[in-house]
Formats: C-alpha cells, sequence, structure tokens
C-alpha cells in the first residue's frame, strides 16, 4: 500500500505519542521512587491510565466524532504535554499520569476512527497494519529511551549539549526525563496539525452528558448485535487483556524457569512486542479485509503456543517462542480492527464505535489483571498460571470461531446507521 500524505504525518505523530507514553511510565515509576512513595503506588500508575479509557469512553467517542479528528488529536497530545509539565511543577504523579491516560483516552477513537475517513475499505487492513506495528516498535522503543534516560553516563552526555539550566535537570534523572517526553509530545501536536481534515468528517453535535451516554450505549448495542462486529470486539478485547496478563506473567516465569532478573526479563518482553509488530505489518501486507477472519484460528494457536512455556527452559528457545508468539497475536489482530471500523462505517459514527471498542478492551484487562492478581495472593505457581491463560484464549477464541455465521455474512452487509435523535446520517 503506497503511504498517502495523511499517513505519513499520522504515523510519525503516533510514533512520539506512544514512545513517549511508554518511556513516561518508567520515568513516574523512577519519581515515585525518588519520593519514597508506597509500594502499591506503582502499579497504580497502570490502572489510572487503563482506567481512564473506561471512565471516559462516553465523552471521547463523542468528542471525536463532533471534532475533527485531527483537532481532536492536537488536543490529546497537548493535555499529555500538561500532564508532565504538572508533575515537573510538584504534582503528585499519580495524578499528573492520570491526566496523561486522559489525554491517551481522548486520542485513541481519533487516531483510528480518522483511518475509515481517509482512506477506502480496500485499505484499512494495511492501514491498520502500519500504525499497530509503529505503536508498538514505539511502546518497545520507549520502554528502552526511558531506562536510558535515568542512566548517569547518558545523562552526562546529554548535558554536555544543554544549557545551563537543563544541566541542573540532568542531575534529576527522572525530571529530566518527564521534560524529554513532553517535548516528544509537543512534536506530536505540531504533527498532528497538518493531518488533513477528512472530507468525510462526522457531522458536529449537541449533546448532554445523558444523551452522550444514551448514544453511546446505542453504539454498542448496534455494534454487539452485528455478527461481525461483535466477533471482532471479543477478539480485540481478548487481545489486550490477555497481553496485559502476558506481561506479568512473563516476568515471573523468566524468573522461576530461567533464572533471571528483572532487567533481563524485561528483554523477553520485548521479544514479544517485536512478534506482535512484525505480525501486523504482515497482516497489513497479506490480509484483505474480505478474508479478516480466516486467521480466526490463529487465535488458538496463540493459546497453545502459551502453554508450550511450561517446558521451556532454553533462553533460545524462550526467545523463539515468544517471537511467535507475538507474531500470531499481532496478525490475527490487526484484521479485526479493520473489520470494526469498516462495519461501524455503515452504523455510526467512527469515533463512538472506537471509543466503545476501547471501553471493551480496558474492561477486559482491568478484570483480567484483577483475575490474575488474585491467582498470585493465592500463590498459584507460575506453570498452572500459563497453563490457565493458555487455555482460556484457546477456548475464547474456539467459541468465536464456531460463532462465525455458516452462510458467510459479506463484509458490505454491515447494516445501515440507526435513526435516532443522536445520529444523523453523514
Amino acid at each position: 500500500m503506497m503511504i498517502n500524505r495523511s499517513l505519513r504525518l499520522l504515523l510519525p505523530a503516533q510514533f512520539l505519542s506512544s514512545l513517549a507514553d511508554s518511556a513516561l511510565l518508567i520515568a513516574a515509576i523512577a519519581l515515585l521512587l525518588d519520593i519514597q512513595a508506597a509500594p502499591w503506588m506503582t502499579p497504580a500508575l497502570k490502572l489510572l491510565f487503563n482506567g481512564a479509557y473506561v471512565l471516559l469512553a462516553v465523552a471521547a467517542g463523542a468528542c471525536a466524532d463532533a471534532l475533527p479528528k485531527s483537532w481532536v488529536m492536537v488536543l490529546a497530545n497537548a493535555i499529555k504535554a500538561a500532564g508532565c509539565a504538572l508533575m515537573l511543577l510538584g504534582m503528585h504523579p499519580l495524578a499528573a499520569y492520570a491526566l496523561v491516560g486522559l489525554g491517551a483516552a481522548l486520542y485513541s477513537p481519533a487516531k483510528f476512527g480518522i483511518l475509515g475517513e481517509l482512506l477506502p475499505a480496500r485499505q484499512l487492513v494495511a492501514a491498520n497494519g502500519w500504525l499497530e506495528g509503529t505503536t508498538i516498535i514505539a511502546i518497545i522503543l520507549g520502554s528502552i529511551v526511558g531506562g536510558l534516560l535515568l542512566r548517569p553516563d547518558v545523562l552526562l552526555a546529554a548535558a554536555a549539549f544543554i544549557d545551563e539550566e537543563g544541566k541542573q535537570l540532568a542531575q534529576r534523572p527522572a525530571h529530566f526525563s518527564i521534560a524529554a517526553m513532553a517535548l516528544l509530545y509537543l512534536a506530536a501536536t505540531v504533527l498532528s496539525l497538518f493531518i488533513p481534515r477528512p472530507v468525510r468528517a462526522a457531522p458536529r453535535q449537541r449533546a448532554g452528558p445523558g444523551r452522550l451516554t444514551a448514544a453511546f450505549a446505542r453504539s454498542a448495542r448496534a455494534l454487539w448485535s452485528d455478527p461481525l462486529s461483535r466477533i471482532s470486539l471479543a477478539v480485540t478485547a481478548l487481545f489486550w487483556g490477555a497481553g496485559t496478563v502476558l506481561q506479568f506473567i512473563v516476568l515471573k516465569w523468566a524468573a522461576v524457569a530461567l533464572g533471571y532478573s528483572l532487567g533481563q526479563a524485561a528483554m523477553l518482553q520485548g521479544a514479544v512486542a517485536v512478534g506482535v509488530a512484525a505480525g501486523a505489518f504482515a497482516a497489513g501486507r497479506f490480509v484483505p479485509l474480505k478474508k479478516a477472519f480466516r486467521v480466526l484460528p490463529l487465535g488458538i494457536l496463540m493459546g497453545l503456543l502459551l502453554v508450550l512455556m511450561i517446558w521451556v527452559s532454553d533462553v533460545r528457545a524462550a526467545l523463539a517462542l515468544l517471537l511467535l508468539i507475538g507474531f500470531v497475536s499481532g496478525y490475527f489482530l490487526i484484521p479485526m480492527n479493520a473489520v470494526l471500523q469498516h462495519r461501524a462505517q455503515r452504523m455510526m459514527h467512527t469515533g463512538q464505535s472506537i471509543a466503545v471498542q476501547n471501553f471493551l478492551e480496558n474492561l477486559a484487562v482491568l478484570g483480567m489483571l484483577a483475575g490474575y492478581a488474585a491467582l498470585v495472593w493465592l500463590d498459584v505457581p507460575v506453570r498452572w498460571l500459563i497453563l490457565l491463560l493458555g487455555g482460556f484464549i484457546a477456548a475464547i477464541m474456539v467459541l468465536l470461531t464456531r460463532s462465525l455465521p455458516h452462510e458467510g455474512i459479506p463484509m458490505e452487509a454491515a447494516p445501515e446507521r440507526a435513526q435516532g435523535p443522536a445520529r444523523r446520517r453523514e
């Protein structure tokens, strides 16, 4: 797929914003350590960040549809930069990082929703592959950059190129990293300013909280009542929920099976992310929209591959297996995103559909994290944790694969957009 001007601006803007999100988490954790915060506050950072997607699902989708999506991206990145600034000015890291999560919750429906307005349906899988792949690479590099910016030798090298005030800031690694992330958010904001306004943008709507909530509920019902949208929503929610739990399981498993330290285990997490990025790009290249559901059996394979981790005790085998798990995951995730966008275009505004997707995905993340925490509290061995997660994924994907309509609903047969006071035909 040829990358048009809009994608040439969207992809680097998304890359910078996601890289900063990933690196800022490490910086915020370092800042909590600096102020000797209670240990429970470290995982609370992640809960608050993901919780913003759930709490703001209604408003985020409406905002992305009421305004040009490129403008929403500008606003969202500016909010993230403001969160960094407030952290530097002394606001508690939990509160400031929650504000960054608010910006991320606004940003997501806009960045994915704009694809359906800028590109024809035949290019959606490829565009989603580029966007997801770029995001995953940014997350990987963000973790690396976040760690590097806390190293004294890197800070000393950076201090040689900055003024006296910058050198003083470099003596406080967490603050220096946060300031650098604020600059990345500002750069993403500038790039977003130049993304063309789509011709097919949604009309503005006037609605209070009650009408917005009712519109969100109608959108959720419409998507869930459509068989193909329901399957794609369930798959993406399962992917992100299981993927988040897998991050923690990999750390625990690497310590038990391989004798790895936390830092070494984090590199194995990177192997999964690299695999997901490769799978995302491959799906964008080889899976057309009309054949998107043929990849569903790969979800079953992903669950079975996870179970194989129980018998792995060699580092090279572990890397190969985690890369393969990541690749399979990325390959079946991207077509599901494209299906949801294409189906939703006929039923509602794209920002609303992505907001519903974010709501369900992050509910799955929070729910599966809570289940994982309960099992860890019960001192369940890591081998059983792996078996339970892999078996759960495989079982759910078997059910979803079997739920596909036998007659094969054509991709163009999505229901028309519902009529009502909160919906207008485009």
